[in-house]
């Protein structure tokens, strides 16, 4: 039987085969696949042509064209609709692609040629485009190792696998961790627990296979409870359940991963010549330099802190009024913020969630793209990687953008979180192609026949990875090395972060947030609550933020500690972070960090990024219009279409005319107001 992964995909848009899709065709695909882009990497190496930028860089650009449609596929759906052969094949492929990678980056023949074209780039006619893409290939390889040799290359080569295979082990222990734990609840535990938790709890049992109700460790089902549920000792238990995620001794403990991860990350970096991880990892990023995170991330922290302290202290007197003595703790802060903003903002989550279901709120991040760029959204047949999945053509004045795929809701096979990642990229070299683009995200499923409701946080999930999308579909560039998301790790979460504010804008939520029942628009006066409360609680969410930054900071800047969790500890006593509050992420799960270097030293990125998304959004304000037509207009040529093309300060300043300071960030945040 041919593979179909193999063959040309001829259907609509060259979509994947979803409906052929099997399990056991993937191992012989990549097989096939770096089979291929071996020998084509050979063949442009050993060119007897003087190097051109055609022949080695362009080259290059297409050697792997179908690794990386495989690939494209086949991670995408271990991430969101893993099976055991997935996870399996997943740990095999680890360090075979990472000893691929090596070969290419140390081949010396490939490196000679490419430093060949650097050194002579300016008698090569390049466009700027095009320069871009020989520094930043440069730069790659040397960055991965190519001007090494004999035994320090070997040894990055040895590195560089082993946290591949650790990278991947992290990340399915995890999921386990999140798969394997449920908690029953009786009907005496769902006292207190609006409608919409219930459901979920229903229909999280029914897909385990169970009757009842059941908790899990998806975040948009132990959030609610944690927010709602007055049974202390049940938000005690499953609160700890949820933060001891790898670190309870069984067979998917991560902590001892964690710690080889972190020696050989240090290790890597000293055979590269870098006095640290953080510093390696920092270069070519906008803030560059450790101590460039850590006075940012400082800067807010005082006030971010002053703020979680000062609500510690209203929700500690509320609890002791309960009857409750003793210390507030991490599982009661949720549960008496949400009665202080109810008494406080006369603001109730469950009074907001039927006028926020998830088809409005779809409807809401399209009709915001269409205002802004002129895109338009067309739904598709399936089938896709599942039932859950939906489809949509992206168009904008009859041309085709992208096909845009939602994976909205909770299940046992996906790894937690949200996120966005391409399918395919966009490039125009050997022919115009558009994107296949994903948001995935880990919604709370209702029970068949009943809409789906989202709280306010899920809604701003829903437009974050939606402008994380708007980055794929809008690219524009020539090299799919540089398209769409392929720029700096702390600008990658301006478009996304930058997107919720559309969210905020009130003639949004008035055509769009509608109740799921009547259709009735949400009345003014509780759209007024929801805006007026957008800032609350920013202490406690900033400061859980801020020490799962300074903990990845601390865990790559200077020697790799020898007990991860030994340092975090030292970390927060080092900062004072209030009783009350844990870490976002604790070491053992910290999937950013550890699942592979993508976040690395990089989780401060998402204050760096909204630092100039507060101030971007601005842009739109000054204007007096939040869709002026004008300032959409640079925000795409300049940040949504522009890619990787230039450095990411430089695509700032085009757009705003200056970097901005921390102020906007404290303003957005309520953090300027005094305590």
């Amino acid at each position: 039987m041919t593979n179909p992964l193999l063959t040309p995909w001829t259907g609509a848009f060259a979509l994947p085969p979803f409906a052929q899709l099997r399990d056991e065709d993937f191992a012989p695909a990549f097989e096939t696949a770096l089979a291929e882009a071996r020998e084509n990497i050979a063949r442009i190496a050993a060119d007897p042509a003087a190097p051109s930028f055609a022949n080695t860089i362009e080259a290059m650009e297409q050697a792997e064209a179908t690794l990386d449609r495989v690939a494209g596929l086949f991670f995408n759906l271990a991430g969101a609709d893993s099976t055991p052969a997935r996870e399996a094949l997943q740990r095999e492929l680890a360090p075979k692609l990472s000893a691929f990678s090596s070969e290419v980056t140390m081949n010396k023949g490939l490196f000679s040629r490419i430093e060949t074209l650097w050194q002579g780039r300016e008698s090569l006619g390049l466009t700027p485009e095009q320069l871009r893409v020989l520094t930043l290939y440069r730069r790659m390889f040397v960055r991965a190792g190519a001007e090494l040799t004999g035994a320090a290359a070997e040894r990055l080569t040895a590195v560089k696998s082993r946290l591949a295979v650790l990278g991947t082990a992290f990340s399915q222990n995890v999921l386990a961790e999140e798969r394997d734990w449920a908690m029953p609840l009786a009907e005496a535990d769902l006292e207190g627990l609006p409608g919409f938790v219930v459901a979920a709890a229903r229909s999280a049992a029914e897909e385990r296979g169970q009757a009842g109700h059941v908790l899990t460790l998806s975040r948009s089902l132990i959030v609610p409870f944690l927010q709602f549920s007055p049974r202390r000792e049940l938000r005690e238990k499953a609160h700890e359940a949820w933060v001891a995620r790898g670190a309870n001794g069984n067979d998917h403990d991560n902590r001892g991963i964690a710690a080889e991860i972190l020696k050989l990350r240090e290790e890597r970096a000293s055979l590269l010549g870098y006095p640290s991880f953080a510093a390696y990892k920092l270069e070519p990023e906008m803030a560059k330099r450790p101590e460039a995170v850590r006075d940012l991330l400082l800067q807010v922290w005082a006030p971010a802190r002053a703020r979680a302290e000062a609500d510690a202290a209203v929700l500690t007197e509320m609890m002791h009024a309960d009857g409750i003595n003793g210390d507030l703790e991490a599982w009661d802060w949720r549960y008496y913020a949400e009665k202080r903003r109810k008494a406080e903002h006369d603001f109730d989550e469950a009074a907001v969630k039927p006028y926020l279901g998830l088809e409005a709120m779809i409807g809401a991040a399209f009709d915001v793209a269409g205002r802004l760029f002129g895109l338009e959204f067309k739904e598709l047949e399936g089938p896709f990687y599942h039932p859950d999945v939906r489809g949509w053509e992206v168009t904008r004045k009859g041309r085709h953008m992208a096909v845009f795929l939602g994976d909205y809701f909770a299940r046992g096979s996906k790894r937690s979180g949200a996120w966005c990642s391409a399918m395919r990229s966009q490039k125009k070299l050997g022919g115009e192609i558009r994107p296949i683009v994903t948001n995935v995200c880990n919604f709370a499923k209702p029970p068949k026949g009943e809409p789906a409701l989202l709280s306010y946080d899920d809604a701003r999930t829903l437009f974050h990875e939606f402008g994380h999308a708007l980055h794929q579909m809008l690219s524009d560039v020539t090299y799919s090395f540089i398209s769409g998301t392929s720029v700096a790790r702390d600008f990658v979460e301006l478009p996304s972060q930058l997107y919720e504010h559309w969210l905020e804008v009130p003639e949004v939520l008035r055509a769009h947030a509608r109740h799921v029942e009547t259709g009735a628009p949400m009345p003014e006066e509780l759209l007024e609550k929801v805006l007026a409360a957008s800032t609350y609680d920013q202490g406690f969410a900033t400061v859980e933020y801020i020490a799962s930054a300074m903990v990845d900071l601390a865990f790559h800047d200077g020697a790799a500690p020898a007990d991860p969790m030994k340092k975090q500890a030292e970390v927060l006593d080092a900062l004072g972070i209030p009783k009350a509050i844990r870490m976002r992420h604790a070491t053992p799960h910290f999937a950013h960090v550890f699942s592979g270097d993508g976040y690395s030293s990089g989780y401060y990125s998402y204050m760096w990024s909204e630092v100039m998304d507060a101030d971007a959004f601005a842009a739109f304000e000054e204007a007096g219009d939040a869709f002026d037509p004008e300032v959409a207009e640079k925000l795409e040529r300049y940040v949504l279409s522009a890619g990787g093309s230039e450095e990411a300060d430089a695509l700032y300043r085009a757009f705003r005319g200056r970097m901005p300071g921390v102020e906007p960030l404290l303003k957005g945040r309520g953090l300027l107001e005094p305590v």
